[in-house]
């Protein structure tokens, strides 16, 4: 059996990291397995890695999407070398991930897809499949995308997100032997409401490392002088509005000297908007020591406004911290009532009341965090995926 991963990126990032765990399990079963992406922007190229175009055709692609707003419609002659080429290598299926990166020519995979009657597996990592270009919706509170989009309130002009709804529901639909996965119960049952409702649905969590993942010893405290506080702790790489940043901020100017706000993945610009009570840690030097920071706090807080299936959530509870976050798409379905809360969205009397008894009462056990987080184990997430290539071909 030969499987055809097709990702933004391979063996970094969220994505490229899950593309690379599959690809891993499938040599493990002496499965055959290829993953193309983007361009190669690593200096050690994965084996049985193929890059699909380049640099600067990616740029070129990106700055016409830029203008046009037609995400995926460009770099017609690289999409026609790869498909040359998907053609010879004759894949029994095809997994999309991500393909919203502006490097391979969207349509034309799909007409590729459709007249080859090659098996499709596509795992969607947020709502880009289904809407007029928005990857995210939560937020704006829009439900344009189960109607047709149109008049968006996140796209700048020219608003093409009605004709390119459109167009995404003729590209996308009537493949045959197709099936959708999804990380979250969430983002599945949003499928479901979306014109891609008549496949069928999936859901396969993402995973975590649990050897890299676990309760750590270390100096955190001693080196940040919070011996005697009670942590509290946010981790995000792209901070804003989006992944609650003001929150934190809010909650700096609420809590007492008893407590410490910590926060990973920050930058100088970021640093210039955080009162000088919140400790601002701008990356860690590996995931080993993210791990002994998750093991010293207290509570992880995660704010987040839209998410499909947040994984520091279960990063936290793997190293046996609770977790407190806001209901909003996959967030909550990662603990359990043995391991954090979930308070309404901006609901920030809420979450003080919550980060206070969570602290005080201590009514979540390192034990409990650690039991919810052996689900998150990312291996058995990868055997799934090869489970369902199996299954899809015999189907």
């Amino acid at each position: 059996m030969k499987i055809l991963q097709i990702n933004t990126v391979d063996a970094y990032g969220s994505t490229g990291k899950i593309a690379r765990g599959i690809y891993d399990e499938c040599k493990a079963g002496d499965i055959e397995c290829k993953i193309a992406h983007r361009y190669n922007e690593l200096k050690t190229i994965p084996s049985d890695s193929v890059a699909i175009s380049t640099y600067f055709d990616c740029h070129v692609h990106n700055r016409l999407a830029r203008i046009t707003h037609l995400t995926g419609c460009f770099s017609r002659i690289k999409t026609v070398k790869f498909l040359r080429w998907v053609k010879r290598y004759s894949p029994d299926i095809i997994h999309l991930h991500n393909l919203h990166g502006n490097f391979i020519n969207v349509p034309m995979l799909f007409r590729y897809i459709k007249k080859s009657k090659t098996p499709l597996i596509w795992t969607l990592h947020d709502c880009w499949s289904f809407t007029g270009g928005c990857p995210h919706f939560t937020m704006v509170g829009c439900d344009g995308w189960k109607k047709g989009c149109g008049s968006c309130t996140q796209i700048r002009h020219p608003d093409v997100t009605r004709f390119l709804w459109r167009q995404k529901k003729k590209w996308f639909c009537g493949v045959e032997n197709a099936t959708i996965v999804t990380p979250s119960e969430w983002l599945a049952n949003e499928v479901r409401e979306s014109f891609l409702k008549d496949y069928p649905i999936k859901v396969i969590g993402n995973g975590i490392d649990l050897d890299v993942f676990s309760p750590q010893t270390s100096d955190f405290r001693e080196k940040y002088n919070c011996m005697d506080k009670k942590i509290i702790l946010g981790v995000a790489f792209d901070w804003g509005e989006r992944k609650g940043l003001d929150i934190f901020i809010e909650l700096a100017g609420r809590l007492d000297e008893a407590y410490q706000i910590v926060l990973v993945g920050t930058n100088e610009k970021i640093d210039d908007v955080l009162p000088n009570n919140i400790i601002s840690i701008h990356r860690t030097k590996d995931q080993q020591e993210l791990a002994e920071i998750y093991s010293a706090a207290d509570l992880f807080l995660n704010p987040t406004r839209e998410d499909t299936y947040p994984t520091v959530n279960m990063e936290a509870l793997a190293c046996g911290t609770p977790v407190l976050t806001f209901r909003t798409g996959g967030s909550p379905e990662i603990i359990d009532e043995n391991c954090g809360t979930v308070v309404e969205v901006d609901d920030i009397d809420a979450v003080e009341r919550e980060i206070i008894r969570i602290c005080e009462e201590k009514p979540f056990s390192r034990e409990a965090c650690l039991n919810r987080s052996r689900i998150f184990d990312k291996k058995m997430k990868f055997k799934e995926y090869v489970e369902l290539y199996l299954n899809k071909t015999k189907g």
